[in-house]
């Protein structure tokens, strides 16, 4: 076979059948330059070792420029690097136009961490030869690495414009984007990728991490479970589940995804870092503390950890020593933003906070991703209404939530809606009275619902200050049976048999508490959707429904930065929609069920006469008064609700009639309407 049909195969890219024709024919020529040029191609194309060939190539061809930048790129990938740059400048000193020997020399200055220096090589590649997508692509990466973002994308969009199937510039202008907080427009690029090459891991990660930065978690959970099927010990796959999980509220999955990170690599002080924060969730309070510590100590620079051990200090009630590590997370960064805007969480703001705004306001100004950015307007509306300048305060309450929006899952009003009318068209009073769950008349459960920010957390601390109360936390238990029998056909009764298994499973989780503890308190807010599938399962538990003023509650809901996703709170019409559909379901328990079960607690009422109220609670759960319950600011227990700080404070009245300070901005954001609304006059079923 001669020179003229190896070319072909060549051109045709058949690299094995030009390799056999390569060796045949250098064996009989073996003094051919072209022969060994052609075989070095063949073995590099195949990702064969390809380095005798072209060394052997170069010598028989000093003057052929190709053949010595193609020994440069094998050069370069046997990791003799200086070489391989001799090899590449030594064809630019033959043809200085020659737009591979640009492109290799580049990758060497690159691998060199010269990255000025190989941006220039890149970009006279792509110069000299537009049509180089290649030369493009590594122009693209080098300029990234360099931080000049906008370029960078020009020059990937350039690369597919010459080709379009290119995977590394799609990737590359995907990982572009997202420096530019423009996940949409990533995870457009990240598709594309994964459709041309859908058996890599990274691909699939790369899409996840776009549509996280979306807010579609589940479809971000998937794509991190299929780059761990394709490569179960990518760590970044696992601890990046983890998150999504978490956004999810599967808080025991994603703190097995960070574990499972955290066995292919035990010195990960970021994983560490974020299971703290899932342990904390799950009110595993001293698990969390070992995994912040443990994080800490293997970064001790690293303002992460520091953020998690102030959360953990404010849920104790330490919000000195909260406010101290803060300042120390900001000393070790001074542009972590949780950080700054924890601060703001643990005490009440004053104009003599003026370092706090200032550092606050330059944050913000850095233009961080929305999540970030979210946390610091939050934390500036509060600063102006503690300091009471109301009007700057809502427009930054009202950012937080439109950037809020961006990246948490969306809330679908007419779908809850339905939800509620298949709650209340289920759990009759019929069906209430058919039920009667054998072996489940325990009376130790109260259950305290409601709307969040509506004073559930004031009146668990002080039922938790009884000597015979164990406060539980918020348990998303009766949150999941609801959903599981939401998904029972219309059809299908739920049987005392299924019933008396969900009321034993949850006497069982109680007891993992305190065991001599004579009530224990479960103060879930959404729990309110499930009071009659409580009352049906557990008849002789106790519900007290704290109930306020229907705008302060709302105001509170949207004022408030949580943790853990109120999607229905970011958008005011949203949130009066959600707030009449919880009033609907409310008038139908007081409808339903029989006396002696439902307390309604007005928030006001309990804050205008604290004892009288705080009796009637006790009382009502079957206990008799100590007093302690009046001494409820100095309870020490962990409570890591939004209300951490305002339930350690005397009772006052500061927070009632709030929303007149934002009465403006009602009519215009669909609150107006609620104020027909007020709460009655508490009664008792």
């Amino acid at each position: 076979m001669g020179i003229a049909p190896l070319l072909v195969l060549a051109q045709a890219g058949r690299y094995l059948e030009l390799e056999r024709g390569a060796r045949q024919f250098v064996s009989e020529q073996p003094g051919s330059g072209p022969g060994w040029k052609l075989l070095g191609l063949a073995l590099w194309q195949q990702g064969k070792d390809a380095l005798s060939a072209l060394e052997r190539a170069a010598d028989l061809l000093p003057d052929d420029p190709e053949a010595l930048s193609n020994l440069g790129n094998a050069l370069r990938r046997s990791g003799r690097i200086e070489h391989a740059a001799a090899s590449h400048r030594q064809a630019l000193a033959i043809d200085p136009n020659y737009a591979e020997a640009h492109n290799g020399l580049g990758t060497v200055l690159r691998d060199l961490g010269r990255l000025e220096e190989a941006a220039s090589r890149f970009r006279q590649a792509a110069t000299l030869k537009p049509d180089f997508a290649t030369a493009s692509v590594n122009l693209g990466g080098a300029l990234l690495g360099l931080g000049r973002l906008e370029q960078a994308a020009v020059s990937y969009r350039r690369a597919l414009r010459s080709n379009p199937n290119s995977v590394a510039a799609q990737t590359g202008l995907g990982t572009v984007l997202m420096a530019l907080d423009r996940p949409e427009d990533a995870r457009v690029c990240f598709q594309r990728a994964v459709e041309r090459t859908p058996d890599s891991a990274d691909a699939h990660h790369n899409l996840g991490n776009a549509l996280l930065a979306v807010g579609q978690h589940a479809d971000a959970a998937r794509c991190y479970q299929h780059a761990l099927a394709l490569n179960p010990e990518a760590v970044a796959s696992h601890c990046n589940l983890g998150s999504a999980l978490r956004d999810l509220g599967q808080l025991d999955e994603a703190a097995t995804s960070y574990r499972q990170a955290l066995a292919l690599s035990p010195e990960a002080a970021e994983v560490h870092n974020n299971l703290s924060v899932v342990l904390r969730l799950l009110h595993r309070h001293d698990d969390a503390e070992a995994s912040a510590m443990r994080a800490h100590a293997l970064n001790p620079d690293a303002a992460g950890p520091l953020v998690s051990l102030a959360r953990l200090k404010a849920d104790g009630g330490h919000f000195a020593e909260a406010e101290h590590l803060y300042q120390r997370a900001l000393q070790a960064n001074p542009d972590s933003s949780e950080a700054c805007s924890g601060m703001a969480q643990v005490r009440r703001m004053s104009r003599a906070d003026t370092a706090w705004l200032a550092a606050a306001q330059r944050l913000v100004a850095r233009g961080f991703p929305p999540r970030q950015q979210a946390h610091l307007h939050y934390a500036l509306g509060k600063y102006f209404d503690d300091i009471g300048d109301y009007a700057p305060a809502f427009r930054h309450y009202r950012r937080a939530n439109e950037l809020k929006q961006r990246v948490q899952p969306a809330h679908d009003p007419d779908r809850f809606h339905r939800f509620v009318d298949g709650i209340i068209g289920r759990c009759t009073r019929e069906w209430i009275g058919g039920q009667g769950a054998e072996g489940t008349a325990s009376d130790r459960p109260v259950f305290i619902v409601g709307m969040p920010r509506s004073g559930t957390s004031l009146a668990e601390q002080i039922l938790a200050s009884h000597p015979a109360v164990h406060a539980a936390g918020e348990l998303p238990y009766w949150s999941h049976a609801l959903q599981t029998a939401a998904d029972m056909p219309a059809a299908a009764p739920l049987s005392r048999h299924w019933l008396s298994v969900q009321a034993n499973r949850y006497l069982e989780l109680l007891g993992s508490g305190r065991a001599e503890a004579a009530r224990v308190i479960d103060k879930m807010p959404a729990n309110f959707l499930a009071v009659g599938l409580i009352h049906a399962a557990l008849p002789n538990a106790r519900i007290i429904h704290l109930r306020r003023h229907p705008i302060d509650t709302c105001l509170s809901l949207y004022f408030q930065d949580f943790e853990t996703a109120y999607a229905y709170a970011h958008d005011l019409k949203v949130l009066a929609q959600y707030y009449r559909d919880y009033l609907r379901v409310m008038e139908h328990w007081h409808s339903i069920l029989p006396p002696g079960v439902l307390l309604d607690v007005s928030y006001e009422d309990l804050v205008a006469d604290t004892e009288k109220w705080s009796r009637s609670m006790v009382a009502f759960i079957g206990l008799p008064w100590d007093a302690n319950c009046l001494n409820f600011p100095h309870t020490r227990r962990t409570v890591i609700t939004a209300s951490n700080w305002q339930v350690r404070q005397r009772v006052s009245s500061a927070s009632i009639g709030r929303w007149r300070h934002y009465q403006d901005h009602l009519s215009q954001d669909h609150l107006g309407p609620l104020l027909q609304l007020a709460p009655e006059p508490a009664r008792m079923r």
